[in-house]
């Protein structure tokens, strides 16, 4: 049995849910430490669209080590503490991922193991990126995030960008998902002002710890705006084109 990952957004309405959202990031420890099978987790808060380092209230994440999908599964579909959530959100989006490759650190440690089972014919990746940021480099640093996104959005091949961080202004992180690895390929490094941030990040050296990882996303479960955002991930809807 192979490790995955798991990251689940939630996005909430009305004042009472939001402020359920906001408490959780501290109660619900409690439940995720005794979670079966679970090797690593990260409770995130989200930053306004645009990678701004104000909250956004509305939508929160939680991402997820597990020592294998069986474990993930149970959780997903028997613990107390998802159908709290789902109880709270107006919509709630879960991804069963594969990774490709990780570099670097978090919390002192690499929790990332590369899967020996990944699938050639699917196209999509998902990118995480997270960052424990230098206190005395924290202005300089937010005020150069708006430049190092430049394209980003312009980008044909970006299905959905979020900026999350277990606390707020000092831990970030990004995490992307696009149609194919050309297109995430473009942006981070033939396009000129993304390119630049990398070189800015290496010269000024701004960051106390630093990781970098892709995955391939293999399972989508629930909707974001509406709709799944990857329809021919959706184990549901091939159960649909199946009986058709």
């Amino acid at each position: 049995m192979s490790q995955i990952t798991t990251i689940s957004l939630f996005k909430y309405k009305g004042f009472k849910n939001k402020l359920w959202a906001f408490g959780m990031m501290q109660f619900a420890h409690t439940h995720l430490k005794e979670v079966k099978g679970l090797s690593f987790y990260k409770l995130w808060g989200s930053g306004k669209d645009g990678f701004s380092p104000l909250p956004d209230w509305n939508i929160y994440a939680l991402i997820q080590v597990w020592d294998n999908a069986q474990d993930a599964e149970h959780f997903f579909s028997k613990s107390y503490l998802m159908q709290r959530y789902a109880h709270h959100t107006e919509e709630l989006w879960t991804l069963y991922l594969k990774n490709e490759k990780s570099r670097g650190e978090w919390s002192e440690s690499n929790p990332f193991r590369r899967s020996k089972t990944l699938d050639i014919s699917n196209p999509y990746v998902v990118a995480i990126t997270r960052a424990t940021i230098k206190t005395k480099m924290l202005v300089r640093f937010w005020k150069y995030v708006p430049k190092s996104q430049r394209g980003l959005f312009e980008n044909g091949g970006l299905l959905y960008t979020k900026g999350f961080g277990e606390v707020p202004i000092r831990n970030m992180a990004t995490f992307s998902v696009w149609k194919d690895r050309k297109a995430l390929d473009s942006f981070a490094y033939q396009k000129n002002p993304h390119v630049g941030a990398i070189k800015e990040t290496r010269k000024l050296d701004w960051y106390k710890e630093e990781l970098f990882s892709r995955f391939q996303p293999y399972k989508s479960i629930g909707t974001w705006f509406g709709k799944n955002p990857l329809p021919s991930l959706d184990p549901n809807q091939k159960k649909v084109d199946k009986e058709k």
